[in-house]
């Protein structure tokens, strides 16, 4: 709503007594003012536009075949090239068209790694139709189906022997001791606590669904309390990780940074209303990542993080990441931030062909790092590519923003993603310089999807105290999905005893040093 009152706030420009003594100047002014209207109703549109697509419109970021099209036939200088470059993107939607649909190649194979659990099925009758006699099995005709057994929940009894000497009677009494769990004295298992920490982090299932399934399928009242309680003595053990894992990044030239909200209950705040904190991640493409829990969104998040850290850190064009570092920290940008902006104005108005034109160019960008992708090329070759291929667009693109920010209204869609692409450039331009950066930093975008996702369905973190344990939890299941780890397997490792042992081993437990300690 902030277009509609900064376009109804601009001055109208009314003809003065002059002008109606030259007939001429009238006509220019009346024109010049006709021009400014419609610039302002297009605005008007757009807004109302956007706003009915964020409520009700796809969230797919690729241009339809009417506004590919559209580039061919409006502008003629369109290459195939740009066209090709945004067609191979493959679209998002819930199902292919009916018409043309492809071939489905048939049932994948179930994964070898899970169990066989074979179920013969007998001939019956075992006779031959014709002479009588017992027939013989010459084969099996094999079918495959993928089986669950449901939870089992039972109580572990653990039976110590005690033993003393009998001739002497002098001895102490002897008895095995106790392996380490991760709650001690705790009336659950290290599964059991490891299970909630899951399905709450991996599956977003909250405590209070997690406590009802218990008492519905084993019978065990488990108070929404002492699960958090679980929870919580997790996240503290698993901090000195967590700090390892930040020491890890740190020490690495390149990270790419986003943050996102949460809600925070506070004491003394209104019932029924949250504080809003945020979850700040730091991460490097194929490794791991780290969430610091901040109750603001200022820049002491960032300044407090990194230090005086002086590698490459790349992110969107927040300005909280300005000025953070030491002296030497490059700040690079994100093209995928900048190509959304030119596709919500595609959106608005889906006959914006200069709109369309500039997502088809910086696709090409995404392009060719596609093809270095599927060629299996290093970073260093990647790097030629880019310099023979994409290199030439930069100056196309930054000369065609130019032209398009003096023409479009400041506040119209297409006018917003030229000021935003033209204010970021030479951030943007900076990720052609380094052989290691990519294009954008959706990968840090997607770590942040689980909090998204988690956010919808345990609403809110229960305390200040709680933020740090929760994002200590939340940096080593998310490290684990990049890292392609079984999280169960992991911390059934590293959690029990994990309190007990002293710094300089809690530095190997990382996931990146727990997996390459495993090959």
């Amino acid at each position: 709503m902030r277009a509609f009152s900064l376009i109804l706030k601009l001055p109208a420009v009314k003809p003065t007594h002059s002008l109606k003594s030259h007939p001429q100047q009238r006509i220019v002014e009346l024109e010049r003012q006709l021009v400014w209207a419609n610039l302002k109703i297009r605005a008007l549109e757009e807004a109302l536009r956007k706003k009915r697509i964020e409520e009700l419109g796809p969230k797919s970021e690729t241009l339809s075949d009417l506004q590919l099209k559209l580039l061919v036939e409006e502008e003629p200088s369109t290459t195939r090239d740009e066209v090709a470059a945004e067609a191979k993107r493959e679209p998002i939607q819930d199902a292919p068209p009916r018409e043309g649909r492809a071939k489905h190649p048939g049932r994948a194979r179930l994964p070898e790694n899970l169990k066989r659990v074979e179920h013969v099925v007998r001939c019956e009758p075992c006779q031959c139709g014709v002479c009588g006699a017992e027939t013989e099995v010459i084969g099996y005709d094999e079918s495959e189906v993928l089986d669950v057994e449901p939870a089992k929940y039972f109580v572990r009894l653990t039976l110590r022997e005690k033993r003393a000497c009998r001739r002497c009677g002098e001895g102490t009494v002897m008895m095995a001791p106790l392996e380490p769990r991760i709650i001690e004295k705790g009336v659950a298992s290290d599964a059991v606590v490891i299970d909630t920490i899951v399905k709450k982090y991996c599956d977003h299932l909250p405590l209070y669904r997690q406590s009802a399934i218990l008492e519905r399928e084993a019978g065990v009242e488990m108070s929404r309390a002492t699960l958090d309680g679980w929870v919580m003595q997790v996240g503290g053990m698993l901090a000195p990780v967590v700090e390892a894992m930040r020491k890890d990044l740190l020490g690495g030239p390149y990270l790419q940074a986003d943050e996102t909200p949460v809600p925070v209950q506070v004491q003394g705040q209104l019932k029924g209303s949250n504080h809003q904190a945020y979850l700040w991640q730091y991460g490097k493409p194929g490794g791991e990542t780290v969430f610091d829990f901040r109750m603001g969104r200022d820049r002491d998040g960032p300044f407090q993080f990194l230090g005086k850290w002086e590698g490459i850190l790349q992110t969107d064009g927040y300005q909280a990441y300005d000025r953070v570092g030491g002296p030497k920290m490059v700040h690079v940008g994100c093209w995928a931030h900048a190509r959304r902006k030119f596709v919500d104005a595609v959106k608005v108005n889906e006959r914006d062909s200069h709109a369309a034109k500039m997502v088809v160019r910086m696709d090409a960008l995404f392009l060719v790092d596609r093809t270095a992708r599927e060629q299996g090329v290093s970073a260093a070759e990647r790097h030629a590519l880019r310099r023979e291929h994409s290199r030439p667009w930069l100056a196309e693109i930054e000369s065609a923003c130019k032209a398009l920010a003096a023409l479009e209204l400041p506040q119209s869609a297409l006018g917003k993603a030229c000021r935003y692409t033209l204010n970021m450039w030479s951030k943007l331009e900076r990720c052609l310089d380094y052989e290691q950066v990519e294009l954008s930093n959706n990968l840090a975008e997607n770590s942040m999807r689980p909090v998204a996702l988690g956010r919808k369905n345990w609403l809110h973190v229960g305390s200040e105290k709680a933020g740090p344990k929760v994002a200590a939890i939340l940096s080593v299941v998310e490290s684990c999905r990049r890292l392609n780890l079984p999280i169960r397997e992991y911390l059934a490792d590293v959690l029990p005893g994990l309190d007990r042992r002293p710094v300089s081993q809690v530095g190997l437990l990382t996931p990146a040093r727990w997996a390459a300690a495993r090959d």
